[in-house]
């Protein structure tokens, strides 16, 4: 065993350390890209080796920074540093934050399934706004992730037993003004070199994540990075910044206007009052719908949705994010999410918005907000507030733990039985939304349903059967309700989640959602091919109910035929534009990539160099949006003020 150890001066033995510290984070992303090969699978072996070698970079300003105690500590010029008393804080400090380092790698090998996206500091913020529901939650995962945790304990374990062969040894040298002299240089010049590394080169700009895409498309820019240092890098970078694409404001919003006016001089259509129900389905992603498929006989996870497409005006539309706190403010806000942190946790939430509850609460509508996860969860409560719904009904206000599903909240069933008791009192015309739970992971489905549902491909499948079934007893029970016919319901989801079906793992198929409007005898059943977005209801449902009044959302009204679509989203520092049958990749400088519209898989082109007018249409288009929709966060101006505001 002896043989194995390395006795050196100590910057030999500090830069052997770093570097195995390096190495261990390349095995880091071979564990993440092992776990997650159904995602990569567009990588060929070239692209796998240069997403890994390019990694590197990354990976060197994570090490440097996670170290710079340690590396601090042995490089002070001063004899001491030798000395038992200073290599046992200065050990501890270098096995506690590489160990940590490997943990953030491993978490996000399973976290990264529900968000396509390296964790970044917003984390931080999602753990404060729901610290109970984490705590709750961390033995499931745990459990439910057991091979990747072990992986980290044996990376961990690994890592220790052969940083332990690297032993530190004493010159005992006669420290005179050369020692003093030599050592001062090459503590100057290993931070030199610090900077350097953190820099993560010698360009005029540090390097941020956004730079990943150097290495590979931005579908794939996760495996380039590493956790560390996403988190390191949008760390205090989370807010925005103003953007100068367009100086004349005239022709900027003539491309696009989130200001919403009813038509001059229409009086032809009186506000129709109707009640609205807006259902928003935990992970309901397009890919488990068979009707939204072209699914016939084959398997759908979704009987009772499909049965209801079939008699509304659905839509094969797409979210604005990949997290639940991103979805609620395009659903009720039509504020999609193009910032790195939710709205909802970021420097603008308490900003004054328009939404649904505000804008028909003026009308004499009560509103109300369900969700049966714990009061407060990912900032719920709070974000309903600011958006000006009368109440917020959770698991405290349902009061029956038999239906608590140890986890998360209330079961979906049980609580579509209590919300459809609670509308069958409650004040008409209303606005309410329900957001549902049991479809999240870890995918709980009551014991008495064990065996009822199909097991599916995916651990999420039985638990969407679970709650599709749960909405196919609510509308059972509804129909007879005497409001039911006055009643516009809109359903959709929040994200997407595990996918099976490569059709759904492309850089636009991470975002498929259904959007269905349903008022039968009212709205003509159709599957709409025109694209739509979460950020799309406000406006459609507004439009629909003949609504007067200006508004700002940053989506267009589904039922007017006139109006453009499209969807916007942002990942990895990148944004997304669907439009036009195309997708369009954009860093908020350029233009990265563009693909025909489901056409971004292996064998795609990038159709940049080929039709650079339609890419150039589609780019001025992104910029109108992200130029308004940063002005408007920043200066607090996402409503449409009176004159005598």
């Amino acid at each position: 065993m002896s043989r194995l150890c390395y006795k050196g001066k100590i910057y030999p033995h500090m830069i052997i350390r770093l570097l195995i510290v390096l190495l261990f984070f390349s095995l880091s992303r071979l564990q993440f890209f092992l776990f997650n090969t159904h995602y990569f699978n567009d990588l060929d072996g070239d692209a796998i080796m240069m997403a890994f070698l390019g990694g590197i970079r990354f990976d060197i300003t994570a090490v440097i920074v996670l170290n710079s105690l340690y590396i601090l500590m042995n490089v002070i010029p001063q004899p001491f540093r030798y000395k038992k008393f200073w290599q046992i804080p200065s050990n501890i400090v270098f096995y506690l934050t590489n160990i940590t380092g490997f943990a953030l790698n491993s978490i996000d090998t399973v976290y990264f399934r529900f968000t396509s996206k390296r964790m970044t500091a917003d984390i931080f913020s999602f753990l404060g706004a729901g610290e109970e529901d984490f705590i709750h939650l961390a033995p499931s995962f745990l459990t439910d992730f057991a091979w990747e945790f072990t992986t980290w304990i044996v990376l961990s374990v690994l890592f220790v037993w052969i940083i332990s062969r690297i032993k530190l040894k004493d010159p005992k040298t006669v420290h005179g003004l050369r020692y003093y002299f030599v050592n001062t240089v090459f503590f100057l010049l290993t931070g030199a070199l610090g900077v350097i590394g953190i820099r993560g080169g010698f360009q005029l700009r540090p390097i941020t994540i956004i730079d990943a895409g150097k290495y590979a498309s931005a579908k794939n820019v996760s495996l380039v990075l590493n956790t560390p240092f996403s988190i390191i890098k949008s760390f205090g970078h989370t807010g925005l910044q103003e953007t100068g694409y367009f100086d004349d404001e005239v022709s900027m919003i003539a491309i696009y206007n989130p200001e919403h006016y009813p038509a001059t001089g229409d009086t032809s259509t009186a506000f129709r009052p109707l009640n609205v129900v807006v259902l928003i389905m935990e992970s309901f992603s397009t890919e488990y719908i068979g009707s939204l498929n072209g699914i016939d006989d084959g398997i759908s996870y979704t009987p009772c949705l499909d049965s209801i497409i079939q008699q509304g005006l659905a839509f094969r539309a797409y979210a604005n994010g990949k997290q639940s706190m991103e979805a609620l403010p395009a659903i009720v806000a039509g504020l999609p999410s193009m910032i790195r942190k939710p709205y909802i946790t970021s420097a603008y939430g308490g900003n004054r918005i328009n939404s649904l509850a505000s804008l028909l609460g003026e009308m004499g509508y009560s509103t109300a907000f369900y969700h049966g996860g714990r009061n407060g969860t990912m900032g719920f409560e709070s974000f309903i507030g600011m958006a000006g719904f009368d109440k917020y009904i959770g698991k405290d206000e349902y009061g029956n733990e038999e239906e608590f599903d140890g986890y998360w909240g209330i079961y979906d069933e049980a609580f579509f039985e209590f919300f459809s008791s609670m509308l069958d009192n409650t004040q008409q015309p209303f606005l309410t939304s329900f957001f549902s739970l049991s479809s999240h992971h870890p995918y709980m489905v009551p014991d008495k349903y064990h065996g009822k549902f199909s097991q599916g491909t995916l651990d999420i499948h039985e638990s969407i059967m679970y709650a599709d079934y749960a909405l196919g007893k609510f509308f059972e029970k509804v129909s007879s309700s005497d409001w039911f016919d006055n009643t516009l319901f809109v359903i959709t989801a929040d994200h997407t989640s595990l996918s099976y079906n490569k059709q759904y793992q492309t850089r636009a198929g991470i975002y498929a959602i259904p959007l269905v409007f349903y008022m039968p005898g009212n709205i003509r059943p159709e599957i709409s091919r025109e694209i739509a977005q979460q950020s799309d209801i406000m406006p459609s449902i507004l439009g629909y109910l003949n609504y007067k009044k200006p508004y700002v959302a940053f989506g267009n009204n589904l039922f007017d035929t006139t109006s453009c679509h499209f969807s916007v989203s942002y990942l990895n520092g990148t944004y997304q534009l669907i439009k036009d049958g195309y997708s369009l990749q954009f860093d908020g400088r350029k233009a990265t990539t563009m693909f025909f519209l489901g056409g971004d898989g292996p064998s795609a082109m990038n159709l940049l160099l080929d039709e650079p007018l339609k890419a150039l249409e589609l780019e001025t288009f992104l910029k109108s949006i992200i130029q308004q929709y940063n002005h408007r966060l920043i200066s607090n101006n996402l409503i449409i003020r009176v004159a005598n505001e």
